[in-house]
């Protein structure tokens, strides 16, 4: 039927036993690295476009520029579109990316994705920490971003399809919080790079089938002799998605997921205009905008990395007890307050002509009001932004989905990286009002429209549409006597 959801089965969702094995926790902490890895090149380039080698190495006019300046518009002179452009082409190299991921995992698996992820990132960091021009620098910037692309693609479906329903959110924000490990790994490996002389500096950073066979190994995942009734479950889930011969299409044009499709473009979208890769790319030249010298410009970063840690731990202990709505509610206030006190404190310090100096009292409380944004931001939007998407999608459209989220996140974390220096220039310390306001709409979308998905198994998370206030007017209960079928052949296999 066109324009609704299909519910199959039964009208409760179901709930399965299981555990966290010590297989399950190490398979997915390793797929968890690729958050890592995401995350050091976001803190690298924050560390580097405020490291004087690296500027006099591949941006000599824009380094000869700032020094020129006698009297300095504190909001406009980092303001260069080469500049941003280097930041921003990791990100659009993995736009692209994302959409080879989709085919290239719905045909060789999660698995052989991250596997060809991790190799276009090696090349693309070797490429970059012996780069010695722009074009090589760039070059390997867009290698390191279809690694990200693909990485950042199969991470977070893998993790979520290896774990219990009831330790989904926990197992699946070990991505985030190996990006926050990431950030900050590469935090101080820029500042101590800052205090080797010369061009080696930077380059430190750089461089650095079968039905009884697929029945034992869920066994093996879950801890348990008898997994009998998520697996008959899980074959008629496979059976339901190889029958979608053309994901793409049902995806956006079958009608049957505007639920799920609403929420792969919009939470990748909303999660950009928190602003916070703009805090995490930016951090160094931010600092050093409001005032802080070099060396304490990257202490501050290290400072803000660790905050960015810790929070998202809470997160990873909190996602399945407290559920993903209120950590994103709460989250979500937490920013807007503290992203309103620090335009605050900016404004009143340069004010429109963005000329003078900035007190140490002001430094610390904008300091400190950025750790608290940045602790909301890691214990909801930036978890839940990858959690929420990951678990939603029904198997047939889930890489195509999962495509859809990451080069939407991609694209937009590369235009707001783009225009940033730009808007910082233009609407001076009114940029932390505007994603304020951004964070105020979509705060009020999650209260509004997202139902609560944790302890439900992936399966089963057709029934959570249904119960919801709004998308109950596009599911119907249909009970899919095809899916009933082969629960019953499987389990007559098995018996």
């Amino acid at each position: 039927m066109p324009g609704t959801l299909i519910v199959h089965h039964h009208a409760r969702h179901k709930t399965y036993p299981g555990e966290v094995t010590g297989f399950v926790f190490f398979a997915c902490l390793i797929a968890s690295v690729g958050g890592c890895i995401f995350g050091y090149d976001i803190g690298l380039t924050a560390g580097l476009t405020s490291t004087e080698a690296f500027m006099v190495q591949f941006f000599p006019s824009i380094y000869d520029e700032m020094k020129k300046q006698v009297i300095v518009n504190e909001y406009c002179k980092f303001d260069s579109q080469i500049l941003t452009l280097f930041c921003s082409s990791l990100f659009l190299s993995a736009t692209v990316a994302a959409f080879l991921a989709g085919p290239m995992g719905r045909s060789f698996g999660r698995k052989w994705t991250m596997f060809a992820a991790s190799s276009a990132y090696v090349a693309g960091a070797c490429l970059g920490g012996v780069a010695v021009n722009f074009p090589m620098l760039l070059t390997g910037r867009i290698l390191v971003g279809a690694g990200v692309g693909l990485c950042i693609h199969a991470s977070p479906l893998y993790i979520s399809e290896m774990a219990p329903a009831q330790q989904r959110g926990m197992l699946n924000i070990l991505f985030q919080f190996m990006c926050t490990v990431g950030i900050l790994t590469a935090n101080m490996t820029t500042y101590v790079a800052s205090k080797v002389d010369g061009e080696w500096g930077w380059r430190i950073g750089v461089t650095f089938g079968a039905v009884e066979t697929a029945r034992a190994t869920l066994a093996q995942i879950r801890g348990l002799s008898d997994v009998r009734e998520e697996f008959e479950d899980l074959t008629a889930a496979c059976e339901d998605g190889k029958a979608v011969a053309h994901p793409w299409r049902e995806l956006f044009f079958g009608g049957k997921y505007k639920p799920q499709l609403t929420f792969c473009i919009f939470i990748p979208f909303f999660q950009q205009l928190t602003g916070i890769n703009v805090i995490m790319f930016y951090a160094p030249v931010l600092f050093k905008t409001v005032g802080f010298k070099q060396n304490a410009t990257l202490v501050s970063s290290v400072i803000t990395g660790l905050v960015n840690v810790f929070s998202t731990f809470v997160a990873t202990l909190t996602a399945d007890k407290v559920g993903r709505r209120a950590l994103f509610l709460q989250g979500g206030t937490q920013m807007i307050i503290s992203q309103i006190l620090v335009g605050t404190f900016i404004g009143l310090q340069f004010g429109m002509s963005g000329t003078g100096a900035i007190s140490e009292q002001y430094a610390m409380c904008i300091v400190l009001f950025v750790c608290v944004y940045v602790a909301g931001f890691a214990w909801s939007w930036g978890p839940m932004g990858w959690l929420i998407p990951s678990e939603i999608y029904p198997l047939g459209v889930r890489s195509a989905a999962q495509s859809v989220t990451v080069a939407v996140n991609m694209f937009f974390t590369a235009f707001i990286g783009q225009i940033f220096l730009t808007l910082l220039c233009h609407l001076r310390f009114g940029l932390f009002y505007f994603f304020g306001a951004w964070v105020l709409v979509m705060t009020l979308f999650i209260a509004m429209l997202l139902p609560e998905t944790k302890n439900v198994p992936i399966e089963e998370m057709a029934h959570v549409w249904r119960k919801h206030w709004f998308w109950r007017k596009f599911v119907i209960d249909n009970s899919d006597a095809r899916g009933a079928e082969m629960r019953k052949r499987i389990a007559l296999e098995m018996s």
